[in-house]
């Protein structure tokens, strides 16, 4: 969470569920967390989000976890953000493979 630096003065004390039960610190606005993700990171809050997504799904979470994670409401918006990279994939291939005598009845069965 995108805290500020100080605590809130009591005047402009925000809503209990916008402070940190640790800290005491308000969370910040969505305005003002992005510009200080993309000054410090040069990321945007909606490529942060992507991210997380994709290493959710590169972790194996699945999909209906990952849609009530980012809130979407079909799978078809959710698969721009769930792209796992070349080593989830690589990782996946050893155990999806087939052992030697099933990929021998698979070829009798094709023939």
């Amino acid at each position: 969470m995108f805290l500020s630096s100080l605590r809130p003065s009591p005047a402009r004390a925000p809503a209990a569920g916008d402070i940190c039960p640790l800290t005491g610190r308000a969370r910040l606005s969505y305005r003002r967390a992005a510009e200080l993700l993309v000054a410090q990171t040069g990321w945007t809050l909606h490529q942060f989000r992507h991210s997380a997504l994709t290493h959710l799904a590169e972790d194996n979470v699945q999909l209906p976890l990952l849609m009530a994670k980012s809130r979407h409401r079909s799978l078809r918006t959710l698969q721009r953000y769930a792209r796992p990279g070349p080593d989830a994939v690589a990782a996946l291939t050893p155990r999806t493979t087939q052992p030697a005598a099933a990929d021998e009845r698979h070829r009798r069965c094709l023939a």
